[in-house]
C-alpha cells in the first residue's frame, strides 16, 4: 500500500502527525484515527519511545493505513524506522543523504522544504512529495507561485499551523495534502476527543473539495 493508493481508494490527504504520543496510548488514538478517516499516521521521533509506538500501531493497523516517522534526521534514523516496520519517513529539512537512503529502502518519502533551491534538492534526491513547512508563516499564494516551477507530478503538502480551517486554502492553492500537529494531536489529549478533531478534518476535506 502507498500513498498513491489511499488516495486513489478516496482518503483524504491528511497525515495526522502525533508529536509526543506515547506507546500506552499510541493503539488506542491511532484507532481513533483511522475509524474518522485518517489513513496516513506520523510518530515524530522526538516523541517518547517513538519506534515502540510505531511498530505497535504498524501491527495493528498496517493493512488500513500507512505508519511511519517524522523528525528523521540520520541515516540511522531511517534504518531505525525501516526496521520498525515504519512505512513513511518525514523530516523537517532537506538532507539528501536521508532523502536518498529513505527511497533505497523503499519508504514513502515527506522531506521537509521551504526554498525552490531546497523543493529541487530532495525531488532530486528520490522524493516525489515533499512538505512545506513551516507552511502557515508562507501562505497558499506561496505555494501557488512555486508551483509554477515544480514537476507537475511532485506533491506538496502543507505543514505548520495547518487545519480544518484552512485545509480548503492549501488545496485551492495547489496542494496536494496536509499535516496537522497540534490541531489534531497534543501530549494529554485522549482518544475520544483526537477521533472527534478527526472527523472534524475529515469532514472539512470533503466539503472544500465539493
Amino acid at each position: 500500500m502507498t500513498i498513491d493508493d489511499l488516495l486513489a481508494d478516496g482518503a483524504p490527504p491528511i497525515a495526522a502527525i502525533l508529536r509526543g504520543i506515547r506507546p500506552d496510548e499510541a493503539v488506542d488514538i491511532a484507532a481513533a484515527l483511522v475509524d474518522a478517516g485518517l489513513r496516513i499516521l506520523e510518530v515524530p521521533f522526538n516523541s517518547p519511545d517513538p519506534l515502540v509506538s510505531i511498530a505497535a500501531m504498524q501491527a495493528a493497523f498496517g493493512d488500513r493505513a500507512i505508519i511511519g516517522g517524522g523528525t528523521v534526521l540520520s541515516v540511522e534514523a531511517v534504518e531505525a524506522l525501516h526496521g520498525a516496520g515504519g512505512r513513511i519517513m518525514v523530516t523537517p529539512n532537506t538532507d539528501t543523504a536521508v532523502i536518498a537512503r529513505g527511497a533505497e529502502l523503499g519508504l514513502e518519502l515527506l522531506p521537509g522544504f521551504m526554498t525552490p533551491s531546497e523543493a529541487f534538492a530532495a525531488i532530486g534526491a528520490g522524493a516525489r512529495r515533499i512538505k512545506l513547512f513551516p507552511a502557515a508563516r508562507l501562505g497558499a499564494s506561496y505555494v501557488k507561485a512555486i508551483r509554477d516551477v515544480l514537476p507537475r507530478d511532485v506533491g506538496v503538502w502543507a505543514v505548520g499551523g495547518t487545519g480544518a480551517d484552512t485545509i480548503g486554502e492549501w488545496l485551492a492553492g495547489g496542494c496536494e495534502g496536509i499535516g496537522v500537529g497540534g490541531a489534531l494531536y497534543r501530549p494529554g489529549d485522549d482518544a475520544k476527543i483526537v477521533g472527534q478533531r478527526g472527523a472534524e478534518l475529515v469532514a472539512a476535506w470533503k466539503a472544500a473539495k465539493g
